[in-house]
């Protein structure tokens, strides 16, 4: 019996775990996709994160090899773009650059543009996955799922740095 309880408690948790139903991955990828884009839930959003740095501040660099604000915010314009194109059904080739190309200084022109694009993209992904079909969905899900958690990740490092520097305000999210 001592044997068997450890068989029967693991198939109880997998019988029982819930599970997303399939007409609900729409709304849980358009929320995601929000939620690492413009309204703040559990974390605070890029278009937060981002608002407003003067140029100067979003190319602060540390000594090490770590990523300025700057930087990340053009990595996840040219990933999430890149993305977006493919998922329009627009031929990518195949990226054949270093990861480390896709992280740019900015000067002040650059920077709000790439702001400025970064939420269009933003809001253009959202728009995409509410008018997508199921098909696509279910073919795109971990790659929209992927993209959120990518965004978020970096948008944390954004705010990382924010904070250590006292460029932050907590009346924004994440005391």
């Amino acid at each position: 019996m001592n044997k068997l309880f450890p068989f029967l408690f693991i198939l109880l948790l997998f019988c029982c775990q819930e599970k997303v139903p399939e007409g609900n991955i729409r709304s849980v990828l358009e929320e995601q996709l929000i939620n690492s884009h413009s309204k703040a839930e559990w974390f605070v959003p890029i278009n937060n994160a981002v608002k407003g740095l003067s140029v100067e501040q979003a190319n602060w660099k540390d000594s090490t090899e770590n990523h300025s604000i700057a930087q990340l915010t053009s990595h996840l314009l040219f990933w999430n773009r890149r993305l977006l194109n493919s998922f329009q059904g627009n031929k990518e080739e195949e990226y054949k650059g270093k990861n480390t190309e896709t992280f740019s200084q900015l000067d002040s022109t650059t920077w709000a543009k790439t702001v400025e694009e970064l939420d269009l993209v933003m809001k253009t992904w959202e728009s995409e996955v509410t008018k997508a079909s199921d098909e696509q969905l279910k073919e795109w899900t971990t790659s929209i799922a992927n993209i959120s958690s990518h965004n978020a990740y970096h948008t944390g490092q954004i705010l990382y740095i924010r904070k250590m520097k006292g460029w932050w305000d907590a009346s924004q999210g994440v005391q």
